[in-house]
């Protein structure tokens, strides 16, 4: 077959999903892929999130220092035996925390200070949990979006015509109540969260994956717990808690601000630092 000019006209050759992720692997650094094949899921929750904790344990732990190489997205979904679409997601939340971060002409590597952020700025409850050999449990308590509450948006920063949403639930640690969150959010700022998909999956899941943060800020006090408190963890009226308040913002737009409220004789804070540059 010939065009004008006399020039043949060549078919373009076709390549399988198949080959084409065989042709990415093996542009993928030896060392890399073997890091990838001793991750194993947990087999708890949507697989995304297990591709994510799995992940995500080794770089909290040190296990792979700042620089190291992540393997990209088709060898991710090759070792968990998933779709591109599911790996996309866990590496993206995985981003968007900030333990990972993309560089030009070199792909996906462990973040400069990921070791600092499970402390300093996004926490998965649900790894803490399992960090500590426990199985992880969620109960959604209360949620509801706020009327004309003046002092729920005064206490996120945002006018009174923005919609909030106000949450509160239960993370359990072998069927024990291990935190307590209450939790307000910026509807606007979170399109799409609604009480429904709260009801299986805790908000800071739910935002993590759906929203991105550019700043997080972390207050800790020690204080006694109130009688609500007090029943919800266990404890007495007046037994010491650590309370952390989390505020997130995407740009100048707050996002959410979360209190998290945990028996004071069973949590404990640990961060590994390095001297800045």
């Amino acid at each position: 077959m010939q065009i004008d000019g006399g020039r043949p006209l060549r078919a373009r050759r076709w390549t399988s999903p198949l080959a084409e992720s065989a042709n990415i692997l093996s542009l993928e650094e030896p060392e890399a892929l073997r890091r990838l094949a001793e991750l194993q899921p947990d087999g708890e929750g949507p697989l995304w999130l297990q591709i994510r904790r799995a992940i995500a344990q080794p770089i909290v732990e040190g296990r792979w220092p700042p620089g190291t190489r992540v393997p990209g997205e088709w060898a991710v979904a090759e070792r968990f035996n998933t779709s591109r679409m599911t790996a996309v997601k866990a590496m993206q939340s995985l981003v968007g925390s900030g333990l990972v971060e993309r560089r030009r002409k070199v792909g996906t590597v462990v973040a400069a200070r990921a070791q600092e952020r499970p402390v300093f700025e996004i926490w998965d409850t649900a790894d803490l949990v399992r960090q500590r050999g426990q199985t992880y449990g969620y109960k959604l308590l209360s949620c509801a979006f706020v009327g004309d509450g003046v002092e729920e948006r005064a206490l996120l920063g945002v006018p009174r015509s923005v919609q909030l949403l106000h949450m509160s639930c239960l993370h359990l640690a072998d069927g024990a109540p291990f935190q307590f969150e209450d939790r307000l959010v910026n509807v606007d700022a979170a399109p799409g969260i609604t009480c429904q998909p709260l009801s299986d999956a805790a908000p800071g899941l739910w935002l993590l994956a759906h929203v991105p943060w550019t700043q997080a800020q972390h207050a800790i006090t020690a204080c006694e717990a109130d009688d609500r408190v007090a029943d919800l963890l266990g404890l007495r009226h007046g037994a010491a808690c650590l309370l952390v308040e989390r505020r997130t913002w995407n740009e100048d737009a707050p996002v959410t601000l979360a209190r998290l409220w945990h028996p004071g004789t069973q949590h404990r804070l640990v961060g590994r630092f390095a001297p800045g540059a």
